[in-house]
């Protein structure tokens, strides 16, 4: 049985009202997403900034409340726990914010910051708190006796060493990884990937790993779903979607990753058009009106999300009539610069010993 299941999950925030507060207009941020994830998986939720991926993430957690659907987690149904119930669901899954600058206190030490989950959900004796610190630092590669700093003392990698250490704090079974590395150093990015993957693995945990980034989705990721305008329109394993992408926005960000191999025989497909607004979406497909395969019927009616036999699931009207992906997806597998040091950090290769060694715990070394 999945972990979590979500079903024609909806929310749309309003963006005008009347004068007595009546809405008027509303953004459809996201539209009848659904989705399944088991133990010890990861889901990546890609697409553009704006997509409604980071917002699908805050409504897993009920941080936000959605206007319609249903979320499971662990057989039950989130949306109708009371506030008792919700607070211990808090435990079992957490997230890790995008920028570290931005999600820890700054007027907290790094002993107090992880202290405080313990206390509020009575997990660890108060004489045992300070030991379940010190665990929780050596876990994410950082040393006990940090635990006095503030987080102003740290790099930028070591803050999200911490983050992910609270979230770890609670034991939780789910985390929500929202750009965990989009603020970080290259050089620092396969650190926390490497980190990510380790905890998984020793750990079994769930991630929805929320990301723009297809180089590191693609190394980090099991399944892949590919967001446009608040609907998912492709869905699929990892490798199976990189290997062959069915729905043309797919395809469309697939070749916008840069390549080191100037001769690869590839199509860079650059899209035209604006991006419509989520306020007033346009009718059909929503990705009409930049869709290079688009027919009359893409314009006046939507597209189911469909699975194929494997479970590749696509949301086009032409799916089976597109051209091959093989000119896309070069056969000879070249790698962006980025892409060729995260490989080589997960791989524990060359490149990964040199500079700042890459895929060590340690390496993201703390200050003096």
């Amino acid at each position: 049985m999945a972990l979590l299941e979500v079903q024609g999950l909806v929310k749309h925030f309003v963006a005008e009202r009347t004068l007595f507060g009546r809405a008027l207009a509303h953004v459809k941020a996201v539209d009848g997403v659904s989705f399944s994830l088991e133990a010890g998986r990861t889901l990546a939720l890609v697409g553009e900034s704006g997509c409604g991926k980071s917002t699908v993430s805050r409504l897993v957690l009920r941080l936000i409340e959605p206007d319609a659907g249903m979320v499971r987690f662990d057989g039950r149904d989130l949306l109708s726990l009371d506030a008792g119930a919700l607070r211990a669901f808090r435990r079992q899954a957490q997230i890790i914010f995008q920028d570290p600058y931005a999600s820890l206190n700054p007027r907290m030490t790094v002993g107090q910051i992880l202290t405080e989950p313990l206390a509020l959900h009575g997990l660890v004796p108060a004489l045992r708190r300070r030991e379940r610190v010190a665990e929780l630092l050596r876990l994410v590669g950082l040393e006990p006796r940090l635990e006095r700093r503030y987080p102003h003392e740290f790099s930028g990698g070591q803050r999200q060493r911490i983050a992910i250490a609270r979230a770890l704090a609670v034991e939780p079974k789910l985390i929500i990884c929202d750009e965990p590395v989009s603020a970080l150093d290259v050089s620092i990015r396969s650190q926390i990937l490497n980190l990510l993957r380790e905890l998984q693995d020793r750990l079994g945990l769930a991630y929805i790993f929320v990301s723009h980034d297809l180089a590191v989705v693609k190394h980090i990721a099991d399944h892949v779903a590919v967001m446009n305008l608040g609907q998912i329109v492709e869905m699929a394993e990892a490798d199976a979607l990189f290997a062959a992408p069915a729905h043309p926005y797919s395809r469309a960000l697939l070749s916008a990753i840069p390549v080191p191999k100037p001769r690869a025989k590839r199509s860079r497909i650059v899209l035209q058009g604006e991006i419509p607004s989520a306020l007033n979406p346009p009718p059909g497909c929503r990705f009409h009106t930049r869709c290079p395969y688009v027919i009359d019927r893409c314009r006046s009616e939507m597209p189911e999300l469909v699975a194929d036999g494997i479970g590749h699931a696509t949301a086009c009207h032409r799916r089976s009539e597109l051209p091959s992906s093989a000119a896309i997806v070069p056969m000879d597998g070249g790698f962006s610069p980025v892409l060729e040091k995260l490989v080589a950090a997960f791989s524990g290769g060359p490149t990964a010993a040199h500079g700042a060694g890459a895929g060590s715990l340690g390496a993201d070394s703390a200050p003096a």
